[in-house]
């Protein structure tokens, strides 16, 4: 079986962590990382694999995918970047994660391990859902959206575009969370959340209004 090449975009972190859970795919090759801040960079290792500066991938485009590995919702411009040079980008489920056939995942969606997206839920595109984040049926997650390690999302909710949900936080069933909203960590969301609204709490409140996202 020919492998897929992978090219992960960032040197940080949650880099590293991303690039251990896909050596664990057996249909994925880690070609290297790809850096497009720090210069200084290019040419040293991560975990035995080679970085790249963004401008120097272009012969090996044709046959290779991206991935994004930051959590920021901000990961747009990186995304658009590599993408305007013909990069395009794989749709990763880790082994130990439980996708239902019924639901429908973005280009450029990651489902880290242990996660859960049920029947008819449907992410947009480079949506990342961190370790251990659970997805209800017929819930709709627009593109960029981050929820890090163990959210919990009821059913036939609606999370708009860039939307960032702190580790932990739960969001009850039927509620529209707007677009660059930021849920804290722990929270527990039973109601609408505005767009670019900060929410935090038991039950969750709103605590700061016009937020940039995260």
């Amino acid at each position: 079986m020919d492998k897929k090449k992978i090219l992960l975009l960032g040197t940080r972190s949650l880099a590293e962590e991303i690039c251990d859970f896909l050596e664990d795919c057996p249909e994925l090759s880690v070609t290297g990382f790809v850096e497009n801040m720090n210069r200084r960079l290019e040419g040293e290792t991560l975990l035995g694999y080679p970085i790249y500066w963004v401008d120097d991938i272009r012969a090996m485009i044709p046959e290779s995918l991206g991935i994004c590995t930051l959590a920021t919702t901000l990961r747009t411009s990186y995304v658009e970047q590599v993408a305007a040079m013909g990069l395009r980008f794989a749709t990763i489920a880790h082994p130990t994660a439980r996708v239902s056939k019924r639901a429908v995942l973005g280009t450029g969606c990651l489902v880290s391990p242990c996660s859960l997206v049920s029947a008819n839920s449907v992410l947009g595109d480079h949506v990342f859902l961190n370790r251990g984040v659970l997805i209800g049926h017929h819930t709709r997650i627009d593109s960029y959206a981050t929820l890090q390690p163990g959210v919990n999302i009821a059913g036939c909710c609606d999370i708009g575009t860039q939307v960032f949900i702190g580790m932990g936080a739960t969001v009850l069933d039927r509620i529209r969370i707007g677009d660059g909203a930021i849920i804290g960590a722990g929270s527990l969301v039973n109601k609408d959340v505005p767009p670019r609204s900060m929410v935090l709490g038991v039950p969750a409140r709103v605590v700061k209004t016009d937020v940039d996202p995260r």
